[in-house]
C-alpha cells in the first residue's frame, strides 16, 4: 500500500500484524469546511471508483445535486508500489487488462496523488488515501476521512445543491451515530480484516463477525424501511458502498464467502434500492472495482486473473 515519511514516499504492505490481523490506520487531515466557507468551484474531491470510502462522498455529492458545485479528480484502479496514480497507461504492469478509462487527471497535472499531499504538506508523514477534499483556494487539503466529508457535504454545503435533500436529520443523530459506528469494524472494514488476514484465527473471527452483523441488519429491515427508520440517512450510503462490492469481489476475493448477498433478501432489496436512485449508478464502476481489487492485491490473488463474473441484476 505503501506510505510517506517526512514527504518522501515508501512502498509498503497490507498493515498485518504479528498476528496476521490487518490494521487499518486513521486519516491525518481532519479540518473542517465552515458553511460560511462554502462556495461553487473553489473545493475538489480526489476519489478511486474502486474505492468504497471515497464512493460514500460520490453518492452524497450525486444526490445532493453539488457536482456542478463540486469537481472530482479520479485515480487509476490500479494502485501498485507507487500508491493511487493519475496515469492512465504507463504505471500498470504489463498484460493487465483494460485500459485507464475513467482517470480524472488532477488539475495541477500531479502524477500521483501522494504529489497532492506533498503539496499540501512538504514533510507529511502517513498514508496517501482517497477521497481527499481539497480546498483550491487555500491550496490545502481539508480532510481525508470520509464519513467527516460526508457530513460537510451534507451539513456545510447546504446553500448549494438541493436543499430538501438531507440524509443527517438532527432529530436521528444519535440513532445514525450508533448504526455507523456498528457497522464499520464488522462490515465495512470487516471484510478487509478478513480479505488481508495471514492466520487462520484472525480470519476465522473476523468472517464471523461479518456475518453476525450482516445477520442483525437483515433482521433491522425485516422491521423498518430503513437502517435508522423511516427514511434514508448516511448510514444506508455507508452500508451500501460495502454491500454493492460484495458480490462481485468481497465473496470471492476476500473469502467472505459464508453466503451471498443475496441469500439476504432485505440487504439485497436494500442494495438495489440505492442503486436504482438517480445519479447513483453513474459512481458505481465494476470495472473499476474488480480490476482495483483482484490486480493490486497481489499478495491476495498472484496470478492477477480478473473473474469474468458475477452476472447482477440489479433493477428493483
Amino acid at each position: 500500500m505503501g506510505h510517506m515519511i517526512e514527504g518522501e514516499w515508501r512502498a509498503g504492505g497490507l498493515g498485518v500484524n504479528d498476528e496476521g490481523v490487518f490494521e487499518r490506520k486513521a486519516t491525518s487531515f481532519r479540518d473542517r469546511v465552515r458553511a460560511e466557507e462554502v462556495e461553487a468551484g473553489r473545493y475538489r474531491l480526489y476519489v478511486s471508483y474502486a474505492c468504497p470510502w471515497a464512493h460514500r462522498c460520490l453518492i452524497v455529492r450525486a444526490l445532493r445535486g453539488l457536482e456542478d458545485a463540486i469537481d472530482v479528480s479520479v485515480v487509476h484502479w490500479f494502485m501498485g508500489e507507487d500508491g493511487w496514480s493519475f496515469d492512465p497507461e504507463a504505471h500498470v504492469p504489463v498484460g493487465l487488462p483494460g485500459s485507464g478509462a475513467g482517470v480524472v487527471p488532477d488539475p495541477d497535472g500531479a502524477s500521483f496523488l501522494r504529489e497532492v499531499y506533498r503539496r499540501a504538506k512538504a514533510d507529511y508523514t502517513g498514508r496517501v488515501t482517497v477521497p481527499v477534499l481539497w480546498d483550491t483556494k487555500e491550496r490545502r487539503i481539508v480532510n481525508n476521512e470520509s464519513r467527516e466529508i460526508v457530513r460537510m457535504l451534507d451539513d456545510e454545503f447546504r446553500g448549494l445543491g438541493d436543499p430538501e435533500t438531507h440524509f443527517h436529520p438532527a432529530a436521528l443523530h444519535e440513532r445514525i451515530e450508533a448504526a455507523i459506528d456498528a457497522i464499520y469494524e464488522p462490515i465495512n472494514n470487516g471484510v478487509y480484516r478478513a480479505g488481508f488476514a495471514t492466520a487462520q484465527a484472525a480470519y476465522e473471527q473476523a468472517v464471523g463477525e461479518l456475518f453476525g452483523a450482516l445477520d442483525h441488519w437483515e433482521g433491522v429491515l425485516e422491521e423498518q424501511e430503513w437502517l435508522c427508520g423511516d427514511r434514508m440517512t448516511e448510514a444506508d450510503i455507508f452500508l451500501f458502498t460495502t454491500l454493492i462490492r460484495f458480490e462481485p469481489v468481497y465473496h470471492y476475493h476476500f473469502k467472505c464467502n459464508r453466503k451471498r448477498l443475496r441469500d439476504y433478501p432485505r440487504l439485497w432489496r436494500h442494495t438495489r434500492r440505492i442503486y436504482a436512485l438517480p445519479g447513483v449508478a453513474e459512481t458505481v464502476d465494476f470495472e473499476h472495482i474488480k480490476r482495483h481489487y483482484f490486480t493490486s492485491h497481489e499478495s491476495v490473488n498472484p496470478s492477477r486473473v480478473v473473474p469474468a463474473g458475477p452476472e447482477l441484476d440489479l433493477s428493483l
